[in-house]
């Protein structure tokens, strides 16, 4: 069995850290659920902290979310899906666009629900991700501003996710300028500009983010207090909010050196041991999880004496031997976790999901009180 946990009170206290924080800015920003997968159990959490608006790339979870509380303000953050349109609209109260027609379409199904969609409109900014080039931006309005039932509420963009390329302040002005031209061309006004993502947060922070960058979507800051910039932590904020436990299915006394011809294993690598200084036996541990749920790559044992020395589908396997922890089998072995783990455990429907106080019992499942975003 293996459990992934949620410490309630340490999400609250990274809430508060960055609410406090953004305030002082006048910076509006919004979390991003998308690591959660869905889940309503996690989702009632942060659905109980005190900001109205949720986004996530995932529409299925953006309709979990306003089952669970229809008020909040939901965001789709990805170019929608033609085959999604009549979700988007239904489900997301703002979404992001990059494509003429794409809009055309979210535009003929809000009218037929006699609503209105708002939209930001993503620039691409280098990442060579999504986004309307800026040689494009005059036209690609000149286009969408004809379009009935939809508000334009704001443009953004997004960096980092795939090719790494960092926010700065002259991208940031790019970005402003941008929104200044559009506005002067089509003589409209566009509240906002989301330029902001946990990668931009060091930016405020040495106060070299300009102000006219009003709105953040923050995920991975929130739920492991990182400074995704340099892949560091944020002093004052939890990085252990989510923790794995994985119960031990096995302890044995073996050679740490596998006999017989080797092949290539279940993810196709050989492996070689040439190089590794045969000892007669060493413990190891067989836990209850495996590549199916996560990569070992993303995953560390809280007790840093014990060793990952292999995974297979469903199992892993950790040296034992300078454990200063007498283990048996039954026992659970915790480990951290970064964004690319929870998110993959969060996705596997094999591994459970239990919301804890720090004294380590289960919170029940209650009813919450929301805050409507005004």
């Amino acid at each position: 069995m293996s459990i992934v946990t949620l410490n309630r009170r340490k999400l609250r206290e990274n809430f508060n850290y960055l609410n406090r924080f953004f305030s002082k800015k006048n910076i509006e920003w919004s979390v991003v659920t998308k690591v959660l997968c869905g889940n309503d159990t996690f989702l009632y959490e942060v659905l109980s902290l005190p900001i109205g608006e949720f986004c996530d790339s995932r529409i299925s979870n953006l309709k979990t979310i306003k089952a669970l509380n229809p008020d909040v303000q939901t965001v789709y953050i990805k170019p929608v899906p033609l085959t999604f349109v009549d979700d988007v609209v239904k489900y997301a109260d703002v979404s992001f666009n990059t494509e003429v027609e794409t809009l055309s379409l979210l535009s003929s199904k809000a009218v037929s629900l006699n609503k209105f969609h708002k939209v930001v409109i993503m620039i691409e900014m280098g990442e060579l991700r999504e986004g309307v080039v800026r040689e494009k931006l005059l036209d690609f309005f000149g286009k969408i501003l004809k379009l009935p039932n939809i508000e334009i509420v704001g443009i953004g963009t997004n960096l980092c996710c795939m090719n790494g390329v960092l926010p700065d302040y002259d991208k940031m002005k790019l970005l402003h300028e941008s929104k200044q031209e559009i506005e002067k061309t089509f003589n409209i006004r566009i509240p906002y500009i989301s330029g902001g993502a946990s990668v931009s947060i060091p930016l405020v922070l040495n106060d070299e983010m300009p102000p006219y960058i009003n709105h953040f979507r923050i995920g991975e800051t929130l739920f492991f207090g990182t400074n995704v910039y340099d892949d560091t932590f944020i002093e004052g904020m939890h990085h252990d909010v989510f923790k794995l436990n994985a119960e031990i299915i096995e302890i044995k006394e073996k050679p740490n050196i596998p006999e017989g011809k080797l092949g290539t294993n279940l993810t196709g690598e050989k492996k070689d041991f040439n190089n590794l200084k045969k000892i007669k036996n060493t413990t190891r541990a067989i836990v209850d999880i495996g590549l199916l749920d996560l990569s070992p790559k993303n995953i560390k044992p809280v007790n840093k004496n014990l060793e990952i020395v292999g995974q297979s589908s469903d199992m892993l396997v950790l040296d034992l031997q300078n454990s200063y922890k007498n283990y048996k089998v039954g026992d659970t072995v915790a480990f951290e976790l970064n964004y690319m783990s929870l998110l993959s455990v969060m996705n596997s429907s094999y591994v459970e999901k239990k919301v804890i106080s720090d004294i380590g019992y289960q919170i029940k499942k209650r009813k919450n009180h929301f805050v409507k975003r005004i």
